[in-house]
């Protein structure tokens, strides 16, 4: 109990907490006792490590930018690495530095002494960044690899459906507690980081794991004896997703229905055979992280409020249109969760149905038993909607079903692969649709992409270099104007011009542990909105290109994606890197 004396006399622990604090401790004697005062919520860890570090004599330092020799790597048995988070800093002749989370636990450090044959000097560090040293240096996974038998907690994975396997070798194989154990601890990473996919991709000398984290891939580090267990890892994957084992030749797709530590997480797993074996992608969809809420959508009051009237409509088509992974379907479902109330009958036809949605009819499309979109939208109809969601307008007969909704009294909410929202209209008339029928029933388009997020806890203002910005962002000398009915900000902020707010500072993200020095941390959307006029139904009608509709457009008040991203960029959301990365091609 000295530690919650001090911890008391030092003000990090009021009286009220001190009793139940001191009580929790005994009843969890196998836990260090301040790795429960931190889990608890009773003291910080930031707040609680000098202390530590005081009481045990011991040096605290920082491991966020630590980069690990070999040599001292080497010298680490890989079973104290992972059973008890022994992190090796650094060696000095016969010192072997070791940074560790837990000053309590002395046995393991003369274990250690033992094993190696070195001086072990303990340094402290925070939990967090051993563990994610231990994953760079060795491999998410490693202590797999390394066939460790102890466990040191409950399973972490916890399937949802039932797997059926049978008697073969490679079943055998799939099911080895080392190899179901590794697979979870590769999906459990990827939930942890956030990642929307994770690709498993076989080479020539093994393979390569790389989780898409805030859209971007990101290379994870793998002990190289992992390679042996490749062949197992897509056969444990395929039992997962309930696939054929034995099919090596034909692409195959499944889902995993699972719960990461507590939270449910549906997975959708494609696999395609490559050169030198089986590639596999699998997308997560973590319902526990997902809020359908338009207000967070990313849509600034401008936008949202034109939206919100679009959406309120009885009748028409909302398209929302951009490339894959542009958050068209969670726009879609935060509008549909926007206007959905007791007295609306709201039916959506998915390919497939990604989230499940309460108060909401879903379908999920058959296209092996002939139902299509198509065919599907026709059944709707006999069942009195009120709201129709068609999950992507691929062809003709999609395209004219829900034109025919939508002029039969019905809002019709759906997606298109367009680039820009212009090209939505030439692109439903590519399809086959008369133009006449298209120009009449869309009333909007929204475009959309999503841009990563500055770091919220290592964001800091800068000043850009002028040459370096871009000559349509908005205040820089010679720059382009937007359109005129264009508002980029409440009054025009000129950021980069002379006597600009904030001496054209503009914000960043340095880099630090909570956005992996990336700088980045979530993303949000940048939108471009066109309602639909008379003037726009006309050029449609007369079967215009895309870029007479976007002149019209702007003219009308309509602002392109790179504008909207510039107005992110001037409140501090985002960069003008990212917003240029985005909207490479959106340049007016």
């Amino acid at each position: 109990m000295q530690l919650i004396q001090t911890l008391t006399a030092r003000g990090l622990l009021n009286d009220a907490d001190r009793t139940r604090a001191a009580d929790t401790i005994k009843s969890n004697p196998d836990i260090p006792p301040h790795q429960i005062l931190i889990d608890k919520g009773f003291v910080r860890e930031e707040a609680i490590l000098p202390v530590l570090a005081e009481e045990f004599g011991l040096e605290l330092i920082d491991l966020s930018h630590a980069k690990i020799a070999s040599d001292v790597l080497s010298a680490m048995p890989q079973k104290l690495v992972h059973r008890k988070n022994l992190m090796p800093v650094a060696r000095n002749n016969g010192t072997l530095v070791v940074a560790t989370a837990d000053p309590f636990d002395a046995y393991a450090l003369d274990e250690l002494q033992t094993l190696t044959g070195l001086h072990v000097m303990p340094v402290l560090a925070p939990l967090r960044e051993i563990t994610r040293l231990i994953k760079q240096n060795f491999g998410v996974g490693g202590d797999t690899v390394a066939a460790l038998a102890e466990e040191a907690k409950n399973e972490d994975v916890e399937l949802l459906e039932a797997l059926e396997t049978d008697d073969s070798e490679m079943a055998k194989a799939a099911q080895e507690a080392s190899v179901v154990k590794l697979v979870n601890q590769i999906l459990v990473e990827a939930a942890n980081e956030r990642a929307s996919d994770i690709h498993i991709e076989t080479e020539e000398h093994g393979i390569r794991i790389r989780y898409r984290i805030d859209g971007l891939l990101q290379n994870q580090n793998l002990p190289p004896e992992i390679n042996r267990f490749a062949l197992a890892i897509v056969s444990r994957l395929k039992i997962m997703a309930r696939l054929n084992i034995a099919e090596k030749r034909l692409p195959q797709d499944g889902r995993i229905k699972m719960k990461v530590q507590g939270r449910e997480i549906d997975v959708r797993v494609s696999i395609i055979p490559m050169i030198h074996g089986e590639g596999i992608v699998m997308r997560l969809l973590d319902k526990g992280r997902m809020s359908f809420n338009l207000k967070n959508c990313g849509m600034l009051p401008d936008i949202y409020g034109t939206f919100k009237q679009v959406i309120d409509r009885p009748h028409g088509i909302v398209l929302v249109t951009g490339p894959t992974g542009s958050g068209k379907s969670t726009t879609l479902y935060s509008a549909l969760n926007e206007i959905k109330d007791e007295v609306t009958k709201i039916i959506t036809v998915e390919d497939p149905v990604e989230y499940n949605q309460d108060g909401i009819s879903q379908i999920q499309t058959h296209a092996k038993i002939g139902l299509t979109f198509g065919h599907a939208l026709r059944s709707i109809l006999r069942h009195d909607p009120d709201v129709i969601l068609v999950g992507e307008i691929r062809d003709k007969e999609t395209a004219e079903m829900a034109i025919q909704a939508s002029l039969t009294g019905h809002m019709v909410f759906s997606t298109l692969h367009t680039n820009d929202a212009p090209s939505a209209f030439t692109r439903m008339i590519d399809m086959g649709v008369e133009p006449f029928l298209v120009s009449s029933t869309v009333e909007g388009v929204m475009a959309q992409r999503l841009v990563r997020t500055i770091c919220p806890d290592c964001k800091a203002e800068y000043v850009p270099d002028p040459d370096a910005v871009p000559l349509d962002f908005p205040g820089r000398k010679g720059s382009v104007k937007p359109a005129p009915d264009v508002a980029i900000q409440q009054g025009v902020v000129e950021m980069m011009g002379a006597g600009a707010a904030n001496d054209g500072k503009l914000w960043k993200g340095m880099g630090c542990r909570a956005c992996r020095q990336g700088g980045y941390r979530g993303r949000t959307g940048i939108h471009e909105l066109l309602i639909n006029n008379e003037v726009m139904k006309d050029l449609v009608v007369q079967r215009v290109n895309s870029g007479v509709v976007r002149l019209e457009a702007l003219k009308a008040g309509m602002i392109t994606l790179r504008q909207d991203g510039w107005r992110k960029v001037l409140n501090g959301t985002t960069t003008i890197d990212e917003v240029t990365r985005t909207t490479a091609g959106d340049i007016n």
